[in-house]
Parts: structure tokens; C-alpha cells; sequence
């Protein structure tokens, strides 16, 4: 059984830790305000660019821009996003498990696969596994900027004009509310592609043309390589969101259970001490008695 010195250094432990807990709890928190109002406000702008880049891309002539081609899909590149930190929950194993079920179902498709991740954690788990990663981005977390989306940007608009890859997908946690986030996988090229996602109904054709001022090349060369920044850096955005909201999650859990902990351990060193006190009189006790004899 533990002395109650053992006991008492325990319990300063754990409330140690769960001051710990609750502060980060606090900064999370207050992380999350600030990225939750870029995102939301955000969100709308991206989905509307999203949806008229497509609609354009679908009845504009692919020869038009080299982000319009459309090849046969032999190479893919993945890109994922997970944190830099953990202490965040399911957040980086649940989109770690999704991509590795994603790729391997690709490989059995015989295609091959160039990966590229964003953030620490994506990057060690796949090095652990042996998986070549062609390139990687880390320390975004907590201090994200659209710079940095345009830098990714450039390096998948470069592949994909260089024919080194046939399509670009992107995996990250999609913020649905604090406590729900949703692993989401984002086709970025090509560009408004006609072939249904798996599981989805075909789209009709739209009928008819667009009226383009100045031109049609001008507006594609403009917008095209925007919209590719605009997708990405929402996906920076939405997986930031869910970051810190799964960590202030785990911080309140972890809180509420240092507090049930310490209740146990509390008790647990009342009952050592009132055994020790019970002890001591019991051996003042049998030494009166000793001295009766």
C-alpha cells in the first residue's frame, strides 16, 4: 500500500496537470473564435467560387488552359492535412485512417500515387510506414496565412501543367460544429470533371454558353490558379476549425476526469491517513495497558 507522502505527491500531480488541462482548454477556446469567424465567413465565397469555376469548366474548350485538361487517370496526388500538435483527440487519427483506406484502395486500382501532407502528423505517420512522401508543408498550425495556401497552390498548379499528375485530391476534417467534424475529400483537378464522384447521381450537361468579358482565355487565366488558392486555403481553414475545436473537446475531458481523479485519490488519502491515526492509538492504547500489568 502507498505511504501517504507517495499519496499526497499524486494528488499535487494531477492538479497540477489539470490546471494544465484547463488552460489549454481556455486558449483553444479563444483560437477557435478567431479561426471560426475567418472560416465561416469564408465558407460561402469559396463554395460560390467552386460552384462558377465548374460550371464554366464544363462547357469551356479544355484545350483553352493546361488547369483544363482532362488525361486518363494514372497518376493521383494526395494531399493531406492534418496538425502540427496532438493533444487534439480523434481529429489526426480519424483523416490519417480515412487517407490510408483512401490510397489503398487506389493502389488496388493500379494507379499510382504521389502523397504530399500538411503538417507534422500526417508527415511522421506515413514516414513511419515507409510511404514516399514527394513533399511537405509543416508549421502552419496557429498562425495559418493565405500565402501559405498560394504556395501549395504553385507547387500542384506546376505538377499538373507539367503532366506529373493526372488528378489532385485533397483529404481534411471539415468543421460541421465544436464537437462534430467530418473527414472530407476534395477533388481539385481536374477542374469542373463531368465523371460523378463515387456514390453521387451523375450531373446533367448545361446547355447554352457563357458571355465572357474581356475573353474567355483572360478570364480563365485570371480566376483558374485563384481558384485553386481559394480551395486550398479553405481547406487550411476548415481543418484549422476542427483542430482546435477537438482539442478543447479533449482539454474539457481531460479536465473533468483529472477533477474525478483527484476526488478518488483525495478519499484514497483520507483512508491511509485515518489508518495511520488508528494505528497510533491503538499503540498508545497497548502501551497503557502494558503499564497496568
Amino acid at each position: 500500500m502507498p505511504t501517504l507522502r507517495d499519496i499526497r505527491k499524486r494528488l499535487k500531480a494531477i492538479q497540477n496537470t489539470k490546471k494544465i488541462t484547463a488552460a489549454m482548454k481556455m486558449v483553444a477556446a479563444a483560437k477557435l473564435r478567431k479561426v471560426q469567424d475567418r472560416m465561416l465567413n469564408f465558407r460561402p465565397y469559396a463554395i460560390k467560387m467552386d460552384s462558377v469555376l465548374s460550371d464554366l469548366a464544363k462547357v469551356a474548350e479544355r484545350e483553352i488552359h493546361p488547369l483544363l485538361a482532362l488525361r486518363p487517370r494514372k497518376t493521383v496526388e494526395v494531399i493531406v492535412i492534418t496538425s502540427d500538435r496532438g493533444l487534439c483527440g480523434a481529429f489526426n487519427i480519424n483523416i490519417l485512417r480515412a487517407s490510408a483506406n483512401y490510397i489503398n484502395g487506389l493502389k488496388k486500382e493500379g494507379i499510382e500515387i504521389s502523397l504530399g501532407t500538411v503538417g507534422r502528423k500526417a508527415r511522421d505517420y506515413f514516414r513511419r510506414r515507409n510511404v514516399p512522401i514527394r513533399k511537405s508543408w509543416a508549421g502552419l498550425s496557429g498562425k495559418l496565412n493565405y500565402s501559405d495556401a498560394q504556395e501549395i497552390a504553385n507547387d500542384l498548379m506546376e505538377n499538373y501543367k507539367n503532366e506529373t499528375t493526372d488528378e489532385v485530391i485533397i483529404i481534411y476534417n471539415e468543421f460541421k460544429s465544436l464537437i462534430l467534424h467530418k473527414v472530407s475529400i476534395m477533388k481539385l483537378f481536374p477542374i469542373g470533371s463531368i465523371e460523378p464522384e463515387e456514390g453521387q447521381a451523375k450531373e446533367p450537361l448545361i446547355s447554352g454558353d457563357f458571355l465572357y468579358e474581356p475573353s474567355k482565355e483572360a478570364i480563365f487565366e485570371t480566376l483558374l490558379p485563384k481558384h485553386i488558392e481559394i480551395q486550398i486555403y479553405r481547406g487550411l481553414l476548415e481543418s484549422q476549425a476542427a483542430e482546435e475545436a477537438a482539442r478543447m473537446t479533449a482539454m474539457e475531458n481531460a479536465t473533468k476526469n483529472c477533477g474525478e481523479l483527484i476526488d478518488k485519490v483525495t478519499l484514497l488519502a483520507n483512508k491511509v491517513r485515518q489508518a495511520g491515526i488508528t494505528k497510533e492509538l491503538m499503540d498508545i492504547v497497548g502501551g497503557v495497558e502494558a503499564l497496568k500489568l
